[in-house]
């Protein structure tokens, strides 16, 4: 876990706490400038982000973060803020926690991991579902066929081929400029 706060005294006593509740604290940050390279190098599971003096320098953080890693965001508050915590949710915090509520951060931690896993799993449907969606255009140009047609043959292959839809679908999209383009009209 990446914990964030610009209060070297506030990330010395969260440490604590989550390593308490079986997380390994993989890195502590405090600068804007460094917290992202931290983040894509150490690949942390979840990041825990605190307000310090400044919201300004927090929402920052949330936002480098965001961009530079994989991981949910949460964002630990002493108090319930809801105009910080609107402008943490535009930069993509999946949760806050209150370090009220310290006996609670692993329900939290544990129901953001789910729903970052879901998110995940849902944006992977999408872009099979547009992986799909090309590979058809691609075989409707190319073999001047409907859209129907186009998905039986990704099937048919798909199931004769053994391998997954998906795959058949990567294959076409990946392989489309060496086939050959669509019959012209001219006799």
């Amino acid at each position: 876990m990446l914990i964030a706060n610009e209060r070297r005294d506030r990330l010395a006593l969260v440490a604590p706490i989550v390593a308490s509740l079986g997380h390994e604290v993989i890195a502590r940050e405090i600068e804007v400038n460094d917290v992202g390279a931290v983040t894509a190098t150490e690949r942390p599971d979840v990041a825990l982000v605190g307000l310090g003096e400044s919201s300004d320098h927090a929402l920052t953080l949330i936002e480098k973060i965001v961009q530079e890693s994989a991981c949910p965001v949460i964002v630990l508050i002493h108090e319930p803020d809801p105009d910080f915590v609107k402008e943490a949710s535009k930069r993509g915090i999946f949760a806050y926690i209150t370090d009220a509520d310290a006996l609670d951060w692993q329900s939290s931690i544990d129901i953001v991991l789910r729903r970052f896993a879901e998110y995940h799993d849902l944006e992977g449907a999408f872009g099979r579902r547009a992986l799909t969606e090309r590979a058809k255009g691609i075989l409707m140009e190319r073999h001047l066929v409907d859209e129907a047609t186009a998905f039986k043959m990704l099937r048919d292959q798909s199931r004769s081929a053994n391998r997954k839809l998906v795959d058949i679908a990567s294959a076409v999209v990946d392989g489309h400029p060496l086939l050959p383009k669509g019959a012209s009209s001219e006799p």
